[in-house]
């Protein structure tokens, strides 16, 4: 795909980041690029375009994209958090992680029910977050449509825990 090697030309890999053993992704980048980041913002609304009726964004990182995404499909933009981060009334689902667990929250009454949902982040790797995020759409009676991500980590295997539904991504490692 042409926009993935456009994109890639824009993600500065960081060895030994967080940690000994990690080749960080930085994709920050992007967003020095304007053309290149509504490139990115039209390929992800014209996959989901039809689709979906809401656009979800993961924190933090979720919100950069997730919301011009909305923006470009003239549907509404919900943000998932983490517990604490959003006034009452929340709907929550947690979710492992390697050690210990966390818990991701919406604000009841932003989806309809019936509603169909794009969730989008920027990576995917292990898919936990992403799985927490669709437990928390079908809470509010709503359906998870598709899955967006900038980057996936393959070899993770993230992708088998979303099996049941469309993932779109642009990179693959």
């Amino acid at each position: 795909m042409k926009l993935a090697k456009e994109v890639e030309s824009f993600i500065r890999v960081v060895e030994d980041f967080p940690e000994k053993g990690i080749s960080f992704k930085d994709f920050s980048g992007v967003f020095q690029n304007p053309e290149i980041s509504k490139k990115i913002i039209n390929y992800f609304a014209e996959q989901a375009k039809g689709k979906v009726d809401v656009v979800c964004g993961i924190e933090s990182r979720g919100f950069i994209l997730g919301f011009p995404i909305a923006l470009a499909l003239d549907v509404p933009f919900v943000m998932i958090r983490k517990k604490g981060k959003l006034p009452p009334p929340t709907v929550e689902a947690s979710y492992k992680l390697e050690y210990g667990s966390a818990t991701l929250e919406l604000v009841e009454g932003q989806i309809e029910k019936g509603a169909r949902v794009l969730i989008h982040d920027d990576v995917l790797a292990t898919g936990g977050t992403a799985m927490a995020c669709a437990e928390l759409v079908k809470k509010v009676g709503a359906t998870p449509a598709q899955f967006n991500f900038l980057i996936e980590l393959e070899f993770l295997k993230g992708r088998e825990k979303l099996k049941d539904t469309e993932i779109v991504t642009i990179l693959n490692y």
